[in-house]
């Protein structure tokens, strides 16, 4: 099923790992934010979802958005992670091009 994986080479394997990882953590994460909105526990901050999708959570970050509805109205935290995944596509652009 997996066998496609093995055919990448290491670098490949190593960053598509990656991303599958923090975009599962994001996800993960803006989850439990969810739920602890609901009721009166302590949320996880801001600050930390940003950062998960800084470090290429983004597209994780995304999903759990629109699947948990959450954050979804808040425009101010999503004008900085759309500033986040903007940062992030002309990035990739930059080291795809050179």
């Amino acid at each position: 099923m997996f066998t496609w994986f093995f055919t990448l080479d290491l670098t490949t394997q190593i960053i598509t790992g990656y991303a599958i990882i923090v975009n599962l953590i994001a996800f993960f994460f803006y989850g439990i934010d969810k739920m602890k909105s609901m009721g009166k526990h302590r949320r996880i901050s801001e600050k930390t979802l940003w950062t998960l999708a800084l470090i290429g959570g983004s597209g994780g970050a995304l999903l759990a958005m629109k699947f948990f509805r959450h954050k979804t109205k808040k425009l101010s935290f999503q004008a900085t992670l759309a500033g986040i995944l903007a940062l992030q596509i002309i990035l990739t652009y930059f080291i795809l091009t050179k």
